[in-house]
């Protein structure tokens, strides 16, 4: 089954949207921010990234800057609790697939991760 890496500072919300992954029977792996993020990716290369927006010390546009500059290919989908119309176009810019807001519900998060995963294959 595919992989997905949850790259997001909160453990609640890593936890909130990695049950119904793991129920889905999808790989879930964890990072606890960008840098670890940035780590875990290269490391693991996932099938699907789910990156959170507002995180310290690397934020997710900054994560999402890094992996742009370096030709990513893996399907990135953001998660936010609220999103400005410019930061959103910016992630859009940076190759940023999808939006998902917080708290993320697992009939909008399946169908998303299914059908970005799904291209790609």
């Amino acid at each position: 089954m595919s992989s997905i890496l949850i790259v997001d500072d909160s453990v609640f919300q890593r936890r909130v949207v990695g049950a119904p992954l793991r129920a889905g029977g999808f790989t879930v792996h964890e990072a606890v921010d960008g840098n670890d993020g940035l780590l875990k990716i290269k490391e693991l290369h996932p099938d699907l990234i789910l990156l959170d927006i507002l995180m310290p010390e690397k934020d997710g546009l900054q994560v999402l800057k890094e992996l742009h500059d370096t030709g990513n290919t893996i399907p990135v989908v953001m998660l936010t609790s609220d999103v400005q119309d410019s930061t959103r176009e910016e992630c859009l810019s940076l190759g940023a697939q999808a939006f998902l807001n917080k708290p993320v519900k697992a009939e909008e998060l399946i169908p998303v991760i299914t059908s970005l995963i799904t291209k790609e294959s």
